[in-house]
């Protein structure tokens, strides 16, 4: 399907929670968050059936999971499954903290999953534990090692450039996914409100003039840009016409949003 400046959309980005179990400094205020009430968060079955119709009748051909943290949704393996018995997608991914990853990567490429990315800013175990509030390093470490293990490869690593990045913990990074067999991506650190974007490192995330995808919130909100307000409710107005919608209005190139974060639109 072709948006009003010509741009093929075959790629959707579902967000299947709001929730995570990391509390990362440039995805989430100090102060927490104001969390999804569980009645507004799509089923796994409303969410397989806005792929089929996404897939059917848009011609959406690759889905990516995010979060939130995609693994700390129930069912994730099983969402997987379904997503997998749609006709015409030809891929499924995942972006993940990978603090769980070891404990579900064997099952979720047996039920479909084709590969993964992982956020890692940095390996010293101390700055990371600073960056996400707590996390231990040792488990996306091991998550890693087992993605590789079962192939959900490529295996990519999503690095969060921030203001208190240095060129000698980048280039280590670097080396890391060298030795690791891992590709690697650089993301400037974004602002939603001010509309602070631009391209990724290493890959295609940010260049509008190329934009393929739409959005899935958690709750059921088709959105046609990240940096944007604009945002389409598939429980009123129905799943077709909130592609439509989101279809139709997809800006040139985004601007700014102020109606929702990087916890709760996965970037």
């Amino acid at each position: 399907m072709l948006d009003g400046y010509k741009r093929e959309i075959n790629y959707l980005r579902i967000s299947v929670t709001d929730r995570c179990n990391l509390r990362c400094t440039y995805c989430m205020p100090a102060e927490g968050i104001q969390l999804m009430r569980h009645d507004e968060v799509l089923s796994l079955e409303k969410i397989a059936e806005v792929a089929r119709i996404g897939a059917e009748k848009f011609g959406i051909k690759k889905i990516r999971l995010t979060g939130g943290e995609p693994l700390v949704r129930k069912g994730i393996v099983s969402l997987v499954k379904m997503l997998k018995a749609i006709e015409h997608i030809d891929e499924i991914s995942m972006t993940t903290n990978g603090i769980l990853l070891s404990k579900y990567a064997s099952e979720l490429k047996e039920a479909g999953l084709s590969r993964v990315n992982i956020s890692l800013d940095s390996l010293n175990p101390d700055k990371f534990k600073d960056v996400t509030r707590g996390g231990n390093i040792e488990d996306v470490f091991k998550g890693i090692e087992t993605a590789k293990e079962v192939q959900l490869t490529p295996v990519k690593i999503n690095v969060v450039k921030m203001d208190s990045s240095n060129k000698d913990e980048l280039e280590k990074l670097e080396e890391f996914c060298q030795q690791e067999e891992l590709k690697i991506q650089y993301i400037k650190q974004m602002n939603l409100e001010t509309g602070t974007f631009s391209q990724v490192e290493g890959g295609q995330g940010g260049n509008c003039s190329i934009c393929n995808r739409l959005r899935l919130s958690a709750d059921g909100y088709l959105k046609p840009c990240l940096f944007s307000n604009q945002a389409y409710s598939i429980k009123e107005l129905g799943i077709e016409k909130a592609f439509n919608s989101a279809l139709q209005n997809k800006p040139e190139k985004g601007k700014t949003s102020h109606k929702h974060g990087f916890y709760n639109i996965g970037g």
